[in-house]
């Protein structure tokens, strides 16, 4: 069963959200609530909780792995919740989301070729790519209205003359919310296959969505170039710190040349903690998992309510899928550090910069809310008041 509060208070943690060094780093300011890391604040399931006590109980740490359980757990995961026939044979596993996508971009281009990304995005898709002395490609999303969309004419265009290899796709999007629909997948596939460039597409928001939206995999095209890293129990089940990632292809020789890459650098097995945990998350966690969408989608609701009815002119892109809210604070009328101070100082709030992900505009900001709704409602409670003085 879900809850918001943990049996036990008050337990020290090194919680990165919650670093003075880094909160006075990117604030100015130690004394905000933070909604910066992508993460959540709530008691994991008791499936997990206690298969991890019954491998501490036993006091022993012999290897032990259980890889093909995983990858059948997330297989049946899969089926039943987004309706996707995955093949447990076809997944490779590595140590993590940023481990599989670097580990993906080295294998599928070389040095000084294109990896296209549609911003604003997640800041670290740009940090691996030119890590891996590849050139990071934007393909900008258009506003249309109160809401995102791909940019087909300048993807082709990109595509053709940027010497772009991959495709670094974010499904459901971080940070702008959109969950994209079967249709625009199909564009992007047909375009893609025009110019034999590899489709990667970060999937671990995919249990996140909300309302009448449906998630699609990159996979369900059929395009036979798409790869996916799907089944990570980050962000569905809280397990940021102890998680695997897992990739997946129907392309055989992709998941030859994958599982190859993983095992020449020991890649290819994870821990007991983890490997554990991911099963009783995907095979006993569905209860837990429902609780936590319906109040993650209730906090979500409040918060666009509120924002609507007492401080209208700020934007809010409701999400149709991600624990994560954009916003839109030019109508506040403020320049980029007194916007920040208000926000951190005023406010008391821990917003992540929209700079971070290439959005150009200052004025945008992204919050975390996977936390209890009280929280989030005293933390909205100041924004007004400091937004009232203005």
């Amino acid at each position: 069963m879900f809850k918001v509060s943990p049996q036990v208070e008050g337990i020290s943690n090194k919680f990165i959200k919650h670093d003075s060094n880094m909160l006075n780093q990117i604030y100015g300011t130690d004394d905000l609530v933070p909604y910066w890391v992508a993460d959540m604040d709530f008691p994991i399931a008791n499936p997990i909780t206690n298969e991890l006590a019954r491998l501490v109980e036993r006091e022993v740490y012999s290897y032990e792995f259980n890889s093909s359980n995983i990858f059948q757990a997330i297989s049946n995961w899969n089926r039943d919740r987004h309706g996707l026939q995955l093949n447990p044979e076809n997944f490779a596993q590595v140590p993590g989301v940023l481990s599989a996508i670097a580990l993906l971009i080295r294998e599928f281009s070389n040095e000084g070729e294109g990896v296209l990304i549609q911003t604003p995005v997640y800041h670290q898709f740009r940090r691996l790519i030119e890590s891996a002395g590849r050139k990071a490609v934007n393909n900008t999303l258009k506003l249309a209205g109160e809401r995102y969309e791909m940019d087909f004419a300048d993807f082709e265009q990109k595509l053709k003359n940027d010497s772009v290899k991959i495709v670094l796709l974010c499904n459901p999007h971080n940070p702008v919310g959109r969950v994209w629909t079967a249709d625009e997948l199909r564009q992007m596939a047909e375009i893609a296959a025009k110019y034999d460039v590899v489709v990667i597409s970060d999937e671990v928001h995919a249990d996140i969505v909300f309302d009448d939206h449906q998630f699609n995999s990159i996979l369900a095209t059929g395009y036979e170039s798409a790869i996916s890293i799907i089944g990570s129990p980050a962000k569905n089940f809280g397990l940021n710190s102890i998680s695997n990632g897992y990739i997946y292809s129907d392309n055989e020789a992709y998941i030859a040349k994958i599982k190859a890459a993983s095992s020449s650098m020991a890649l290819d097995h994870g821990n007991a903690f983890t490997t554990f945990a991911t099963i009783a998350a995907y095979e006993k966690g569905q209860e837990w998992f429902e609780g936590f969408l319906t109040y993650t989608q209730n906090n979500v609701d409040w918060v666009v309510g509120y924002v609507a009815e007492h401080m209208p002119q700020i934007k809010v892109f409701k999400p149709e899928g991600t624990n994560q809210i954009w916003f839109d604070f030019s109508g506040l009328g403020l320049a980029p550090e007194p916007l920040k101070s208000l926000l951190a100082k005023e406010a008391k709030i821990g917003l992540t910069p929209g700079t971070w992900f290439g959005e150009p505009n200052e004025n945008y900001y992204r919050i975390n809310v996977a936390s209890p709704l009280e929280q989030l409602q005293a933390s909205f409670e100041r924004l007004k008041a400091a937004v009232d003085q203005i």
